[in-house]
């Protein structure tokens, strides 16, 4: 049965059914929620606003910290009454998490009412497995350990009609010692350029000017990153790129050079750094050392000295120590950080972290923490306070609760403005009037 005889032999139960997809991770899950709103729309699913309007629910899950899975777990006990109330109601679990041999199982025992299960290398069957739901009633689990193909051609439905992601590549060769994501997202597998060009292409058709290219580690892309950046800037209609993520171990000099003479390509930058400490990037097999790592910052930024720089940094990995967190905080007040993901380091099943002795308690994990976010916030407070007078261009993508307009500038950085709702997805003008730690305030001129 193919992909529109799955969808015309579905029986949803009832007319007019609408779907809810809830993500949980990174850009990479946001985008495979975005096709999955694409099938489902073709299913004849209109958009849920909330689970207690829903008939199907999918949680599109991540695994790369404690909590999220914690989150899932708690929202899963809500449902055990919600199916018993709702006999067309549908659950769904797909995503990172489900690659895991210890979440089926407490699932399977814990939550038995969830109806379909499937992992990351399948996303692409998920009419054929509620269909097979709908037939026999039953669980259906079809987790693949292993990726076979990457599919092409999938419907999607982005949450923005201006702007969108576009995966390049899939799965991570890196194997850090604290990550998760190689054995649930599998080994890097890249698109083929022509591939992700007519995707941009269309994107652009349909009225996207602003493209974020996808990938665990986009610098390792098999056909060339910067050749691919030059291409996606021929793109008529784009007007921004954007790309996340990137390794430090693999920036070439051709994608700095990119960055610096494409004015489509913005002048951002996210490189994980996770640790100030050589011995520690020596545990967690990040290739690179604090001193190489701090010379790569100063050639970007004598490349493009206009670039902002954001980056992940974690605290606690097992066996650091006091002088290993000082380390880290020394890159952090020379590399003046645009911005920072900060994480405390969380065991993950599977992984070589987890066997490791040393672990660090919580309490002293949580004061590191606390001081690590005081620093970053800082350093982001006193460079936007030198924001103030400039006017930058903002792509305007969303209305608050006041009416206020929020978007982004070229350098990522998020800024509120007083407008009209006509300027969602126009670049506006705005000076910079005040700022804060995690945004600026302005007016449009």
């Amino acid at each position: 049965m193919n992909y529109i005889e799955i969808i015309k032999n579905i029986d949803k139960g009832q007319e007019n059914p609408k779907a809810l997809v809830k993500t949980y991770g990174c850009q990479m899950n946001v985008r495979d929620s975005e096709k999955l709103l694409g099938m489902l729309r073709d299913m004849g699913y209109g958009v849920a606003d909330d689970e207690s309007d829903a008939d199907l629910v999918i949680f599109n899950t991540c695994c790369v910290r404690e909590n999220a899975e914690n989150k899932l777990y708690g929202h899963l006990g809500n449902f055990k009454e919600k199916k018993r109330t709702n006999p067309h109601l549908k659950l769904v679990l797909c995503g990172c998490m489900m690659q895991q041999d210890s979440v089926l199982v407490r699932i399977k025992s814990t939550f038995p009412y969830v109806d379909v299960i499937f992992g990351t290398h399948n996303l692409y069957r998920f009419p054929e497995l509620l269909h097979s739901n709908f037939e026999t009633g039953q669980t259906i689990i079809d987790i693949w350990q292993e990726a076979r193909e990457i599919v092409e051609d999938l419907p999607s439905k982005r949450e923005y009609p201006f702007k969108g992601g576009v995966n390049i590549m899939y799965g991570c060769n890196n194997f850090c010692t604290y990550c998760i994501v190689p054995y649930v997202r599998g080994r890097e597998r890249s698109r083929k350029p022509a591939e992700i060009l007519a995707e941009v292409t269309e994107m652009a058709h349909d009225g996207v000017s602003e493209v974020t290219l996808l990938g665990q580690n986009v610098n390792s892309y098999e056909f060339g990153f910067a050749q691919l950046l030059h291409k996606v800037a021929e793109i008529d209609g784009i007007k921004r790129i954007r790309f996340t993520s990137s390794h430090p171990k693999d920036m070439s000099d051709e994608v700095i050079g990119a960055i610096r003479d494409l004015p489509k390509v913005c002048k951002h930058l996210h490189l994980p750094f996770q640790a100030g400490s050589s011995r520690v990037l020596e545990m967690m097999n990040r290739g690179h050392t604090k001193e190489w790592y701090m010379a790569l910052i100063e050639k970007i930024r004598c490349e493009i000295p206009e670039i902002a720089i954001t980056t992940d940094i974690m605290v606690g990995f097992p066996g650091e120590s006091d002088e290993d967190f000082e380390c880290t905080l020394d890159v952090v007040r020379h590399a003046r950080f645009s911005g920072a993901f900060t994480f405390i380091y969380s065991r993950r099943i599977g992984t070589e972290a987890d066997k490791m002795e040393n672990q660090v308690p919580e309490e002293a994990s949580g004061a590191r923490f606390k001081r690590l976010v005081e620093e970053v916030n800082r350093i982001q407070l006193e460079d936007n306070l030198k924001k103030l007078g400039q006017v930058v261009t903002v792509l305007a993508d969303t209305v608050g609760k006041n009416g206020v307009l929020s978007g982004r500038a070229d350098d990522n950085a998020l800024v509120h403005f007083e407008g009209a709702q006509g300027l969602i997805g126009q670049y506006v003008k705005v000076k910079i009037l005040s700022a804060k730690t995690f945004y600026l305030q302005g007016e449009m001129v």
